[in-house]
């Protein structure tokens, strides 16, 4: 009998450790997981996620670009702080935040775009908040156009973006719904190499990942 009690209280124990560690994981945790997609290896997910829209700290005063390192090379986008503040503001912040830091190109089309921003890698993830939409602007959809992805519902923007590679990308220009928030302005070498990553099944079948994200402002 006292056997068992022990082994009760043990198990208590070790159940109340593995909850605990359940909970801080859910809480914003910067630390990062293991994952496999698809018996796929997809590095590591971070735990990263916030309640709320990010408050409004860029300067629309001041020009933004950003300095993108992958595992394919670098490039460079140039920021539309005045056209669409809200949007390259959340960029600004999740960047900075270290947010994409080893996230992966999850899709792929040579001819349309490549996506990244998903810390899942399956297209599901997003950073625990939405944004509005800023689709006023007479930038079209081309080679090189920046666009934050939404799940096709008015308002859901959050950490996924596309870069238009082809020109598929046109297309989007029939009705636009994704806000342009920048242009890839050096390095677009670069982002064709990515584009051209073989794809299986719908998945890259080699891992693209993003190594770094600074900005620059002056």
């Amino acid at each position: 009998m006292k056997k068992l009690k022990l082994y009760v209280k043990r198990y208590r124990a070790t159940l109340f450790v593995m909850v605990i560690i359940l909970l801080l994981a859910g809480c914003g945790s910067k630390d990062a997981i293991p994952a496999s997609l698809d018996g796929q290896s997809k590095g590591a997910i971070k735990l990263m996620s916030w309640d709320k829209t990010p408050e409004m700290s860029i300067d629309l005063n001041k020009q933004y670009k950003a300095n993108v390192e992958t595992s394919k090379g670098s490039f460079v986008i140039e920021l539309y702080a005045n056209e669409a503040p809200v949007t390259v503001n959340n960029f600004v912040f999740l960047a900075q935040e270290g947010f994409y830091e080893g996230i992966t190109f999850h899709s792929i089309i040579e001819s349309f775009m490549i996506q990244t921003g998903d810390p899942t890698g399956n297209g599901t993830g997003n950073a625990g908040y939405r944004i509005p939409d800023e689709l006023e602007t007479d930038r079209d959809y081309e080679e090189g156009i920046v666009a934050m992805f939404n799940t096709g519902s008015p308002n859901s923007g959050s950490s996924q973006f596309f870069i238009c590679t082809g020109p598929d990308a046109e297309n989007l220009n029939r009705q636009p719904n994704y806000s342009i928030f920048g242009k890839v302005i050096a390095g677009m070498d670069t982002v064709r190499k990515i584009s051209v990553t073989p794809v299986v099944n719908g998945v890259p079948s080699e891992q693209v990942t993003i190594v770094s994200i600074s900005i620059e402002e002056k």
